[in-house]
């Protein structure tokens, strides 16, 4: 019985170091990700997800090992942030933007669904429905533009009754297929 209450309790005071280490190291987080800005807690383009992950992971293992002290996981999670941070601003460079963002597709036109571009972002037609009823709509054919951003999310731009004329043109470049 000795051996199952030690498998469930363990010892306490190393309970208590864990709590005592993930909450600086949350304090930690909450100190960094405020001077490095929301980007990651807002928009989760791919980067971003892994960053998040990581700080996760991070603060998990550095607050449940014994041989991991505050500061070590404070360093990694410093370092992470400031590599985040790093490509946040990188990413106004072209070449480094391409590496970090994934470009919008253009996955409907018109009332027409672009297969090609559709698979490329990993939908299924299904999935496409789905997004689109949670958009309001029930019909492709009344979508005018249907694009997969860059943070995973669909935009939709119904048809208007007025005219094509009165409806906005994303910002920046689309790749169709």
């Amino acid at each position: 019985m000795s051996g199952v209450l030690d498998a469930l309790v363990g010892e306490p005071e190393r309970a208590l170091l864990a709590a005592v280490k993930v909450l600086a190291l949350f304090v930690t987080a909450v100190v960094v990700f405020r001077f490095t800005g929301r980007r990651a807690l807002a928009e989760l383009a791919p980067f971003d997800f892994v960053t998040a992950v990581a700080v996760g992971a991070l603060i998990g293992r550095t607050a449940t090992a014994t041989d991991a002290t505050w500061l070590d996981g404070a360093a990694a999670l410093i370092t992470l942030l400031l590599a985040h941070l790093a490509v946040v601003h990188l990413r106004f460079m072209p070449g480094v933007r391409r590496m970090a963002d994934p470009p919008p597709r253009l996955i409907v036109h018109d009332g027409v669904v672009q297969q090609p571009a559709l698979r490329r972002c990993g939908m299924t037609r299904q999935d496409l429905d789905v997004v689109l009823r949670q958009h309001g709509v029930t019909e492709v054919a009344a979508v005018r533009l249907a694009v997969f951003e860059p943070s995973g999310v669909v935009s939709v731009i119904a048809r208007t009754e007025q005219g094509e004329h009165d409806l906005p043109v994303p910002n920046g470049p689309v790749h169709g297929g």
